[in-house]
């Protein structure tokens, strides 16, 4: 067994545990607080990223951990990254799009991913050297090349409109079917071919890097808005698309309104 089979053995049990912990919250109205940056934490995200967190200090003893709510553990070095609901918003308002993300960085960079659905039952899977799978079968992106024929989605379609509403007005007006959506559900519709693309805005590196495994493993490609590599100091505006195609037309119309 491969080193990455390894570790994705195990962190899908722990993220298993973690999602009947979650899952043990949801639709029970929760009480939530709002944090510094005024998004909301609950009870179940702490409970949740406790399950996470015991499960690899058990499994991976002295390996560094990241999280949304408990932060940084261990030298910093190669590091587990933890968000442990991704759509706390959703789960509040008991809309089942919320995600449990774990991911491994090694030297900076996603190496493995894993992307756990709990009220869909859906799990999403993606490693270095191992292809993407949902619930245990293969999946890859679309073949799609071409704007003007993808189905778009636009995540944290109210931060863009108030904070970048030229961009918003082209993307609103992109693809061939929009939808607006948030979190990491519909960046796992790319990895499975069902969506060909993603604009994403104001996220935190424990938001997208677990996901860009998933997606690159897949086949696809998550970048920033430069077309840059996915890092901790990104800036949080994110590009998911099927192909390198429409990966580009993509960046064209985010930074100039034209495709080439």
């Amino acid at each position: 067994m491969s080193e990455n089979s390894h570790r994705l053995e195990k962190a899908l049990e722990i993220t298993k545990r973690a999602a009947n912990m979650s899952m043990s919250y949801f639709l029970n109205n929760p009480e939530f607080d709002t944090k510094a940056d005024q998004s909301p934490v609950t009870i179940a995200d702490k409970a949740t990223e406790r399950v996470i967190r015991d499960g690899l200090e058990q499994a991976f003893p002295g390996e560094s951990i990241f999280g949304e709510e408990f932060g940084q553990t261990g030298d910093g070095g190669d590091t587990w990254i933890i968000d442990p609901i991704d759509g706390t918003r959703s789960y509040i308002t008991g809309l089942p799009l919320f995600g449990i993300l774990l991911g491994k960085l090694i030297d900076g960079r996603p190496e493995l991913g894993i992307i756990q659905m709990p009220a869909l039952s859906e799990i999403y899977t993606g490693a270095k050297g191992m292809s993407a799978t949902c619930n245990g079968s293969l999946i890859k992106v679309s073949d799609c090349q071409f704007l003007d024929q993808a189905k778009l989605f636009i995540n944290e379609g109210d931060k863009l409109a108030l904070n970048e509403p030229e961009v918003f007005s082209r993307l609103i007006r992109a693809g061939n079917l929009r939808r607006l959506g948030a979190d990491c559900y519909p960046h796992a519709l790319v990895a499975r071919g069902l969506v060909d693309a993603v604009v994403d805005y104001d996220l935190k590196p424990y938001d997208f890097l677990p996901v860009s495994a998933v997606v690159e493993a897949a086949g696809g490609i998550m970048t920033d808005w430069l077309g840059a590599p996915l890092s901790m100091h990104s800036d949080g505006r994110t590009l998911t698309a099927a192909t390198p195609e429409l990966h580009g037309q993509l960046l064209n119309l985010i930074h100039s309104g034209e495709i080439n």
